[in-house]
C-alpha cells in the first residue's frame, strides 16, 4: 500500500550508489552469472570444490530458523541461512559452507527418512535452498539442519496432494503487509497454532523505508538500496520469533509487491528521483535478496533485475492458485499516481498489469483448469474501489486494477467467456479487509457476477487500525458490489472442500501491544457454482 505520498509529491532526490549504476547489457551479463550460481546453491556439497565443513562454529548458526515452500505432490523447498557469527574467525573467507539435514515423519525424529548435505555459498549470504523430491504426496515432514554440531529448530511441512486425486479439504492462511517498525507479529504467533496445509503470503515482505507516526520498534538504517542493505533489512524482520514461528509450521507461497522494492515502483519506473538504471540495479539487488531469503523454488529465467516468480500451485482436483506478480511489468500508475480523475493515459487500452508473457501465462490456466477452484493469489485489489470529489467526479486509485481498467475488464470477460470454475481472488496490499463481487460492469448492479474478491488485511502496517473508518464508510458507499469492511489487523483463513470455501477473517486488536488474543472478526462463504459470497 501506498505511503501518505504520492508519485507527484515533492521530495529531495533519492541517490543511487554509483557503484550500482549500470547497462541494462551489464545486468544480463551479471545476471547469467548469477543464474549459475542460484541453480548451484540447491545442490550437493560436492558440486562446489572449495565448500568446507565444518566441525565447531563460533555462535549459533540458525538465528534466522527454517523455512519451506512452493510444495508440489513430490517436492517441496527447505530454506535457512547461516549467521555471518557462526563464521568468524574460522578460516573460512570466502568458501562455501556443507549444511547438512535431516527428514522425518516425526516431530522428534525417531524416524528419519532422508538425511543428507547441500551448500550455502557466501555468494548468496549463506543461505541454503534445498529443493526435496521423491516425497509422497499430501504427507507431512519434518526437517532440520546441522552445522558444526548445532541444530536448528524443526520445522513442518506438507506436500500437495496428487494433481488429479479428489480432496476433501484443505486449509490456509493469507497474509501480507508486515511493517516491522508498527506492530509486533502477534497474528504470526496465532497462525503457527492453526493446523495448516499451506500459508499465502501476498508481498510487503519487508518495508524498503520508515514512516508512520507510531513506531514500536526500529529497524536498522535509512532507506534502502544495496544488496548490504536489503540483506540487512530481511535480516531484522525475520529475526522475530512469531514469524520464524509462523514459517516453521507449514510451507509458504510467497510472492512479492512494492516495498520489497521501492514504494509503488512500477516495472523500472520508481517513486523517487532514481533514472531507470537506477532503479533497475536496485531491483537486482531487492530481488537477489528476496531469493536469498525466501522459501521460493530457483525462478527460471532469472536475470540480474529480472525474476519471472508468477507461478502455478496444484492441490489435487480441488483447488489450482495461479501467484501473480503486479509490480515487475506494468505500466507506470497514470495520471500521477494516488487517487485522480481519470485522464487520456488512464483510458489508454495497451497499459499493463501483468505484462504479455504473465497474461498469456494466465489465460491460458483459467481457459485449461479442471479444478474445482481457480485462485488468483495477487496483490492489488481487484474489484472496483472508487470514489467522488466534491465536484461529483469518479476519482480512480490508480495503483490498483481500477487504474488498468482495460486490462481488468479483459480478465474478467476471459473468465466469464471460458467458463472458468468458481474464480477467487486473493489480494492484500490496502491494510484492511474487504469482500467484494467481481463483475463485468462495476458501474451496473445488475451486471453479471463473475468471481469473488477476498482482500485481506496486515500483519502490522498502519498501527493498531479500527473496524470502521471514515474511508471505509465512503468506499462502501460508493460500490454497492463490496460487502464488508474492516480496517483491523490479521490474517485471512479460508477453509476449501468441493462444495463450499469459508473465508475467515481473523483479527488481532492491537498490535501495538505484545500477545493481543485473536479472534475471527467475520466470515463469508462462497458456495461452488454459485459466484458472490455471503456472510455466515
Amino acid at each position: 500500500m501506498s505511503k501518505p505520498y504520492s508519485r507527484n509529491s515533492v521530495r529531495k532526490p533519492f541517490c543511487v550508489p554509483n557503484k550500482l549504476v549500470a547497462s541494462r547489457r551489464q545486468f544480463l551479463r551479471l545476471g547469467g552469472s548469477l543464474l549459475g550460481m542460484l541453480a548451484l546453491s540447491g545442490l550437493p556439497s560436492n558440486v562446489f570444490g572449495a565448500s568446507k565443513r565444518l566441525s565447531r562454529v563460533a555462535a549459533y548458526p540458525f538465528t534466522l530458523g527454517v523455512a519451506s515452500g512452493d510444495p508440489t505432490s513430490d517436492s517441496v523447498i527447505l530454506w535457512t541461512r547461516i549467521d555471518p557469527a557462526a563464521l568468524s574467525g574460522l578460516g573460512v573467507d570466502d568458501d562455501a559452507i556443507d549444511v547438512d539435514y535431516e527428514i522425518a515423519t516425526d516431530s522428534g525424529f525417531s524416524n528419519i527418512i532422508r538425511t543428507g548435505n547441500i551448500v550455502a555459498p557466501p555468494q548468496l549470504g549463506y543461505s541454503a535452498h534445498l529443493e526435496l523430491r521423491g516425497l509422497s504426496p499430501q504427507t507431512v515432514y519434518f526437517y532440520r539442519w546441522r552445522l558444526g554440531g548445532e541444530i536448528s529448530p524443526v520445522g513442518r511441512t506438507k506436500t500437495a496432494p496428487l494433481a488429479n486425486s479428489s480432496v476433501q479439504s484443505f486449509k490456509f492462511a493469507v497474509a501480507s503487509c508486515q511493517q516491522y517498525e508498527q506492530g509486533f507479529y502477534t497474528a504470526y504467533e496465532h497462525m503457527s497454532n492453526e493446523d495448516l496445509d499451506l500459508i499465502v503470503h501476498l508481498g510487503d515482505y519487508i518495508y524498503e523505508s520508515s514512516w508512520g507516526d507510531v513506531l514500536v520498534r526500529r529497524h536498522e538504517g535509512p532507506e534502502i538500496v544495496s544488496l548490504g542493505d536489503y540483506r540487512a533489512r530481511y535480516t531484522t524482520y525475520k529475526s522475530d520469533a512469531d514469524l520464524q514461528a509462523a514459517h516453521a509450521s507449514a510451507p509458504w507461497a510467497i510472492t512479492w509487491d512494492d516495498h520489497e522494492v521501492d514504494n509503488n515502483y512500477a516495472s523500472d519506473i520508481s517513486q523517487d528521483d532514481q533514472t531507470p538504471e537506477q532503479l533497475l540495479a536496485r531491483r537486482a539487488a531487492a530481488y537477489q535478496a528476496f531469493y536469498e531469503f525466501t522459501p521460493i523454488r530457483l525462478p527460471v529465467g532469472r536475470q540480474g533485475p529480472d525474476m519471472p516468480i508468477y507461478r502455478r500451485l496444484r492441490f489435487g482436483n480441488l483447488l489450482e492458485m495461479n501467484v501473480l506478480d503486479t509490480r515487475q511489468y506494468r505500466s507506470d500508475q497514470a495520471c500521477g499516481d494516488g487517487r485522480k480523475r481519470s485522464c487520456n493515459d488512464h483510458m489508454n487500452p495497451a497499459r499493463t498489469l501483468l505484462g504479455d508473457a504473465q497474461k498469456k501465462w494466465l489465460f491460458d490456466s483459467l481457459a485449461s483448469s479442471d479444478a474445482v477452484w481457480n485462485v488468483l493469489a495477487q496483490q492489488i485489489m481487484m474489484a472496483s474501489l472508487t470514489s467522488r470529489d466534491e465536484q461529483g467526479e469518479t476519482l480512480w486509485p490508480m495503483d490498483i486494477w481500477d487504474g488498468y481498467p482495460f486490462e481488468r475488464d479483459e480478465l474478467l470477460n476471459h473468465i466469464h467467456d471460458r467458463k472458468t470454475l468458481n474464480p477467487i481472488v486473493l489480494t492484500g496490499d490496502i491494510h484492511s479487509n474487504w469482500v467484494a463481487d467481481l463483475k463485468l460492469d462495476f458501474d451496473d448492479p445488475r451486471s453479471k457476477i463473475v468471481g469473488t474478491e477476498f482482500v485481506g488485511t496486515s500483519i502490522t502496517s498502519g498501527g493498531d487500525g479500527s473496524d470502521m473508518t471514515t474511508y471505509g464508510e465512503t468506499l462502501l458507499a460508493n460500490n454497492p458490489h463490496v460487502k464488508h469492511y474492516n480496517g483491523q489487523r490479521g490474517y485471512m483463513v479460508a477453509t476449501v472442500n468441493e462444495k463450499s470455501w469459508q473465508n475467515d477473517f481473523r483479527i488481532v486488536d492491537k498490535v501495538t501491544v505484545r500477545g493481543a488474543p485473536i479472534r475471527t472478526q467475520a466470515s463469508f462463504v462462497v458456495e461452488a457454482g454459485e459466484a458472490g459470497a455471503k456472510r455466515v
